[in-house]
């Protein structure tokens, strides 16, 4: 019979030699414990190439994982290009042996493969097998056949005496080539990049539940990213039209730390706790240095600065790279991010479309719309004097009793004005440029500024305009109200970024809500994420179902009571239809109230009104808030999964294809089939 697939034919004296194929791998340390991970189909082709066509004198660098690290073949060093991280030895691998603690295989030395390979070669041509080599740690590799050979580990000391193998310690396996060790190699990434996305970490070094680095979570998004893709995006990918999205993780939280603020810290702190009093310090205070205005400069040129880096080097190494750049920010950065798109400068031109409704730029267009003001005011007699006094829409707005009653605008009139003042002001806020307001103005004007209450700090500008903004987990609502922004004008857009999108998980206890701010008087649920397989979660379609059926049955008994009420008032004597009419339609109209409070409460009739809702020019004019399906597990207890709530986002297959949705959206090309209840 024919060999199995995988094996190696059983050879005869004489038999042919194939030349082992290479793969190779690098080696990652985590915690003193070493794993040997392969590199991708793609890359190690690369590397093997680079390798047989000699050029390791010249210290050749090969990109690989996508372009964000660099391998030096001739130092077999791999380097991370965008952030810093331990170099990591790399090897050409093409045999292994199986480890001692959890069965993976291990590669053996370059040089040690070799001579183990032409063992092989030498046993398989002359059909002479039973070959014993010793390793340089005096280890014993027996070739049997080539279906079983084994490696022996010393025991005992190199004494002579210690006679046969087997009494050495256990065999461990040796295969040769990797195709006969059980490793996943990773499929690789696609070569074309189609948007750029820098992703800003929130409070302390450790980003997860894992107590992991904003590098790894960046890689679990990134991982996520790609899959979705391929599930998502499957006839664009076919097409040739997407390659993937590059996501680089923005580090601020090492810089700020190494100001010599933590050895500071160390000395006032108190001994007690210590473990606690730590993790407050590395983590809980980066809110409270955020909120001082020494190292909140400090972050904001921190964040600013390697973003801008990254950007520039990113195009140095990706010459041909014509996509868009978005930004991301978990928790408090956020809110980093926030504050510097708040405190961006657009184009002029963009400056004057943008600021309509806030400010006017042609002080001949404020002028003609100060007259229409006034005439809606009915005050046209009065527009002769604006017009003296140079009074456009902004100098109106500015406007005290005092200026007008200087004007000699009489006491009737200025009322007028004044209360058309504070009920247009009421609804604006005014845009980050505008500061130069009087204190009387500020305790006069409900609503304010978005860049009200920051931090005074000098905020950096971006070489670039970001095309999205994805807030996740995000307490930027609740920043704002603290610092006494009570509404966001509809009219507010951020100046260099026309989207924004507000993601969380239902029990995150740092997440808020920004639509509110924008649309005050009206009560209604954020946008549902849809599930990334295409429908509810079950245990939420059956929560929904049982809250329908509830409903029905009170109306429906509410609706037999009114019938059985109607025919219990109506009374068969003339005498009394007079006054048992006025009873009735009391009495209808009492039990058609009832039913009518209620009609609300079916998610499905509220689900298919929310898209209708206009929450301004934040997000170009669609929706803002959007909260993910918690799991069934997770309903169990809110509070025993609020801390996971707020650092699920990673992983979160829904954020991800959210964020992959919307950004291949400005590009034309859409999901391959829309999912249910997405916008």
């Amino acid at each position: 019979p024919p060999p199995a697939a995988g094996e190696p034919p059983e050879p005869e004296p004489g038999g042919r030699y194939e030349a082992v194929v290479p793969h190779w791998f690098w080696c990652k340390v985590t915690d003193a414990r070493e794993r040997w991970v392969p590199f991708s189909a793609q890359d190690s082709e690369r590397l093997e190439e680079a390798h047989g066509a000699g050029k390791e004198q010249d210290d050749v660098v090969v990109p690989t994982s996508g372009g964000r690290y660099d391998v030096h073949l001739r130092t077999r060093q791999r380097v991370a290009v965008y952030w810093e991280e331990e170099v990591s030895e790399v090897r050409r691998c093409t045999w292994f042996y199986k480890g001692d603690k959890d069965n993976k295989f291990i590669p053996y030395s370059e040089s040690f493969s070799e001579e183990l390979e032409e063992a092989y070669m030498i046993a398989v041509t002359l059909g002479e097998w039973k070959k014993k080599l010793e390793s340089p740690n005096r280890e014993v590799i027996i070739l049997h056949n080539p279906k079983l050979m084994v490696h022996y580990h010393p025991v005992a000391s190199s004494d002579d005496w210690v006679s046969t193998p087997t009494e050495q310690g256990r065999p461990r396996t040796v295969k040769r080539g990797v195709e006969n060790i059980a490793v996943e190699i990773p499929n690789g990434e696609p070569l074309q990049i189609d948007h750029l996305v820098f992703v800003v970490h929130g409070i302390g070094p450790a980003c997860d539940i894992r107590f992991r680095s904003i590098v790894q979570c960046v890689n679990d998004f990134r991982n996520v990213s790609l899959s979705m893709l391929q599930a998502h995006f499957k006839k664009a990918q076919e097409q040739q039209q997407v390659g993937r999205v590059e996501f680089l993780p923005v580090n601020w939280h090492s810089s700020l730390h190494s100001t010599g603020v933590d050895v500071d810290l160390e000395r006032i702190t108190l001994p007690s706790i210590n473990r606690l009093r730590h993790f407050i310090n590395d983590t809980i205070l980066d809110v409270f240095f955020y909120n001082s205005s020494t190292y909140c400069q400090t972050i904001v040129d921190t964040v600013a600065s390697e973003m801008n880096r990254l950007h520039q080097l990113f195009l140095q190494r990706n010459p041909q790279f014509k996509g868009g750049v978005s930004i991301a920010g978990h928790s408090l950065g956020s809110l980093i991010l926030f504050d510097l798109l708040t405190n961006q400068k657009a184009d002029p031109e963009e400056d004057e479309h943008c600021a309509q409704g806030s400010r006017t730029t042609s002080s001949t267009g404020g002028i003609e719309e100060v007259k229409e003001i006034l005439k809606k005011l009915e005050l046209s007699e009065y527009c002769d004097v604006f017009e003296k006094e140079k009074m456009d829409r902004q100098a109106l707005f500015l406007c005290t009793e005092k200026n007008l009653k200087e004007m000699g605008i009489p006491l009737g009139p200025r009322m007028k004005i004044l209360h058309y003042i504070s009920s247009k002001t009421e609804m604006k806020v005014w845009s980050p440029s505008q500061h130069g307001e009087s204190s009387e103005d500020v305790r006069s004007c409900q609503y304010r500024d978005v860049g009200l209450g920051q931090v005074s700090a000098n905020y950096p500008q971006l070489n670039y305009k970001p095309t999205i903004f994805f807030a996740f987990g995000s307490p930027i609502g609740m920043f704002l109200t603290v610092r006494g922004v009570k509404r966001i004008d509809p009219n507010y857009s951020l100046p260099t970024c026309k989207g924004f999108f507000n993601i969380f998980h239902p029990f995150d206890p740092v997440a808020y809500r920004i639509e509110p701010m924008i649309v005050p008087d009206l009560e209604f649920e954020p946008m549902l994420l849809p599930h990334h397989k295409g429908r509810k979660r079950m245990h939420l379609e059956l929560k929904e179902g049982l809250t329908r059926m509830s409903v029905d049955l009170k109306n429906n008994l509410l609706g037999s009571l009114r019938v059985a009420w109607q025919s219990f008032t109506r009374a068969p004597v003339p005498a009394l239809e007079a006054g048992s009419t006025e009873a009735e339609a009391e009495a209808e109209a009492g039990t058609e109230k009832q039913p009518d409070t209620k009609p609300e409460e079916p998610p499905a009739a509220v689900k298919e009104e929310t898209p209708l809702i206009n929450v301004g020019r934040l997000n170009a004019g669609n929706r803002i808030d959007y909260v993910l399906q918690e799991k069934p597990i997770e309903s169990f207890n809110e509070y025993l999964f609020a801390l996971q709530g707020h650092l699920c986002y990673w992983e979160s297959e829904d954020t991800v294809l959210l964020v992959l949705k919307e950004i291949y959206q400005t590009q034309g090309i859409t999901l391959d089939q829309p999912l249910p209840g997405s916008q």
